[in-house]
């Protein structure tokens, strides 16, 4: 490469990147995702104190756990007919409301806060963007298939005039984004337009602005009136379980392979190296994809292998991100510039935040330290999915936050010790990665301060 010429692929590079992380539409979803993880995260997180804390089966008290049953009644019989066993069970019960409450609606979720995002980033002269959320969920309910086949005793039944409700979950996420984001458009062109009812000036604000929306909203609903009657009469089913079908199946049959994870493992620390936050990037895909997987395991409707949850476990919450080089440069490092770096870092670093030690060392735009950091991800992630293959541990279903310190968050991912077992194999191994390239820059700085 021609002198000057990686710091010109380096600019090009992080300007294209910081293109596509600009654009409006990736920044909506972007935000859609992040707030509505908010919700989902309390849900998965109330799943995993109730099926590693509250199962009387479960990790505390199972047989397969601390035996913590067996001991409290004398045998797994007197456990299981116990009243404390039954009173955690009703407690059980309960906090799995959450999940219902949260993750059973996740794309009606998705819909309010899509489609009021979406209103304020393209149309920030409405001054009333809940209007928009409004018609957005009018038009969302208008798709929805409220005429569907049930199965009873191994009998078909069509049940009629009630709202099928699997699209209120993951199945709908698609068509959430889709629909609402065409109704907010339709709606706020219409209005742009001045299509609207004038109401005199002695009429209070509120009460006109709720009339210039009736326009277009009439509007907007009849696309989605004409819209349904056509997915209808043409392909014989709504536009939210067409679009399962074209879109989202697909999307996340794609998601869930080999080469979708390891395009994912290598291009996020890659980002990451050129000091781009992956998430800008990768958290609309996630959105679709990965984090509809997550909601599903945590449903139990599914056991996807890859998500967001299982590259967390394996790879950011097991420490090989932040916690790795921290270690690998307190141990093996010679040089007192990095380790006093590290002691700051260390910290953080244990919570999984990274920051300090990428920047500060620094590791990102550090020729030394690509192979290995970019390296260490995809190893760590692919090993994991070498322990789930060979059922040393279990697909990841329990949702935990990313900044629980490593080993802690592998035995509440999964709910056993293995997990934690492997992480810490996996933080292991990412050390390793890490010690000859450490060696390397000693060797580096070494000459370098003795002016060789």
């Amino acid at each position: 490469m021609k002198p000057g010429g990686f710091s010109g692929f380096q600019a090009s590079f992080t300007r294209t990147v910081g293109k596509i992380a600009g654009n409006k539409l990736l920044l909506t979803l972007r935000d859609t995702f992040i707030l509505v993880a908010a919700v989902t995260m309390i849900a998965g997180f109330a799943v995993m104190i109730s099926s590693v804390f509250l199962d009387p089966n479960g990790l505390i008290f199972g047989e397969q756990g601390l035996h913590i049953g067996k001991l409290i009644s004398g045998s797994w019989s007197a456990w299981a007919s116990s009243d404390f066993a039954q009173t955690l069970t009703y407690i059980q019960s309960l906090v799995n409301l959450f999940s219902q409450g949260a993750l059973s609606v996740f794309s009606l979720l998705i819909v309010v806060v899509f489609s009021y995002t979406f209103s304020k980033k393209f149309f920030p002269s409405n001054k009333e963007h809940m209007t928009s959320v409004l018609y957005a969920m009018a038009s969302f309910f208008i798709c929805l298939p409220w005429n569907y086949d049930y199965m009873v005793n191994n009998k078909n039944v069509e049940i009629t005039g009630m709202l099928n409700s699997n699209f209120l979950g993951t199945p709908g996420v698609f068509s959430a984004l889709l629909i609402s984001g065409i109704a907010v458009f339709v709606y706020n062109k219409v209005l742009q337009k001045n299509i609207i009812i004038k109401m005199p000036d002695s009429v209070p604000p509120a009460v006109a602005r709720s009339f210039e929306s009736l326009i277009p909203g009439i509007i907007t609903l009849a696309v989605f009136v004409i819209g349904t009657g056509i997915s209808v009469g043409l392909a014989g089913v709504s536009l939210p379980e067409l679009l399962l079908q074209v879109l989202q199946k697909p999307a996340m049959a794609i998601s869930g392979t080999a080469a979708f994870a390891l395009v994912v493992q290598i291009t996020w620390p890659l980002l990451q190296w050129f000091g781009i936050h992956p998430t800008s990037i990768w958290g609309p895909v996630f959105g679709v994809t990965w984090n509809v997987a997550d909601t599903e395991n945590i449903l139990g409707t599914a056991k996807h292998l890859y998500s967001t949850m299982f590259m967390n476990f394996s790879t950011i919450a097991a420490g090989t991100f932040a916690l790795a080089p921290v270690l690998a440069i307190l141990i093996f490092s010679k040089i007192n510039a990095e380790k006093k770096v590290s002691k700051i870092a260390l910290m953080p670093a244990v919570f999984n935040i990274s920051e300090p030690i990428t920047f500060g060392l620094p590791i990102v735009l550090n020729p030394v330290m690509f192979v290995p950091f970019v390296l260490v991800q995809p190893v760590c992630f692919y090993l994991a999915v070498f322990f789930t293959h060979i059922g040393f541990i279990d697909v990841i279903t329990n949702n935990v936050p990313w900044t629980v310190p490593p080993l802690i968050s592998g035995l509440l991912f999964t709910g056993t010790i293995n997990g934690a077992i492997v992480q810490l194999i996996n933080l292991a191994v990412a050390v390793l990665i890490y010690i000859p390239f450490i060696r390397i820059a000693n060797q580096m700085n070494l000459k370098k301060m003795k002016g060789v």
